[in-house]
This record gives C-alpha cells, structure tokens and sequence, in this order.
C-alpha cells in the first residue's frame, strides 16, 4: 500500500510543479492546492498506514493508532484552504485591476 501512495505522492509533486511553472494565476493556485494536497498524503504515509484501535485510555486494544499526524494533517488542510481562498481573492483582484492573469504581464515592465 505505501508503494502505491509514494507513487500517487509523486505524481501529485509532479503535477502541482508543472503548474506552479506556468504563467497563468489560476494554475499556480492549483498546482499549490495540489502540492499541499501532496504534503497531506506524504505526512500520512511517513505515519505508517496501520489499522488499530482509537487511542482511548478504556479500550483493551493491543494496537493503536497514533493521533498525532491526523491532527497534523486537519491543521493543514485547515490553513491551506484558508491560503487558497485568499490567493483565489487576490487573483479575482488582480484580474479585475488589471484584465489579466499573465504572470509576465503582471510584473510590469522595466521602464515603470
């Protein structure tokens, strides 16, 4: 299973670089979703993928699972939603100041 995820993992690396890579707004947003997404997937699968029992004090369990990188991975996903939101708004801004969301029309020229 974890040779399957480092393979899902790699592709998703590999995804959201082409697009950070780009010169559309919109696509750099994504590939940046998708990098996280990455980071989401690759700090579950460094965790070990094992089943076992919630970790409550009552439960006679032999195995159980650790909570900490779930709370990790919520905490991310947390603030990258937050973060793609604000980029979604900036670029909604940017696009309707300027008309574009080229990134080499959006750094100007040297003579300004």
């Amino acid at each position: 299973m974890e040779i399957l995820m480092a393979f899902a993992i790699g592709i998703l690396f590999m995804v959201g670089t082409y697009l950070i890579l780009s010169r559309s707004l919109l696509r750099i947003i994504l590939g940046t979703s998708l990098l996280t997404h990455a980071v989401h997937l690759l700090l579950l699968t460094m965790s070990r993928l094992k089943t076992g029992a919630a970790p409550l004090l009552g439960e006679k369990a032999g195995n159980y699972v650790d909570p900490l990188p779930q709370a990790l991975i919520l905490t991310s996903i947390v603030i990258s939603f937050g973060v793609t939101s604000f980029f979604f708004v900036l670029a909604y801004r940017a696009y309707q100041e300027l008309g574009t969301d080229d990134m080499e029309q959006l750094r100007g020229h040297d003579d300004e």
